[in-house]
């Protein structure tokens, strides 16, 4: 893939924005769930506003992660590419699962999506690792 020389920015860089992106992404959604119960005690206007600026901070950490894969080389994008697909197929294989014993009752606790996101991180984290070592 080929970049001008204004667009390209490095790696660092693009990791750089990232994090930026993803930290007022994770900072939002705290603000939207924490103040929603402890400041504005369920006021629907501003919940429903910050939902709106925690949408948009989410699109802008989606745009950061798709550039900063065009900013890996070949390799590190296989990496990344193949755990993405490994955390893809457990996330769905898994959640549907556990959402599955959650309605059949074969749980006595309610499938919560917090713990599914905790699944594809780990997995997503270990996908990179486990490549990192195998493409050594």
């Amino acid at each position: 893939m080929k970049y001008s020389s204004v667009n390209k920015r490095s790696s660092a860089g693009r990791t750089r924005l990232l994090a930026i992106w993803t930290a007022l992404w994770v900072a939002s959604l705290a603000l939207l769930v924490f103040g929603n119960i402890f400041l504005w005690e369920g006021n629907t206007t501003i919940t429903a506003v910050l939902l709106i600026i925690n949408f948009l901070l989410g699109i802008g950490m989606i745009v950061a992660n798709i550039k900063h894969l065009e900013s890996l080389d070949e390799l590190q994008r296989k990496i990344h590419l193949e755990a993405m697909g490994i955390s893809l197929g457990i996330a769905l294989v898994l959640g549907i699962s556990y959402s599955t014993m959650d309605v059949t009752n074969l749980i006595t606790f309610d499938a919560e999506i917090s713990h599914l996101v905790i699944v594809i991180g780990i997995s997503y984290f270990a996908g990179v690792v486990i490549g990192q070592y195998r493409y050594r």
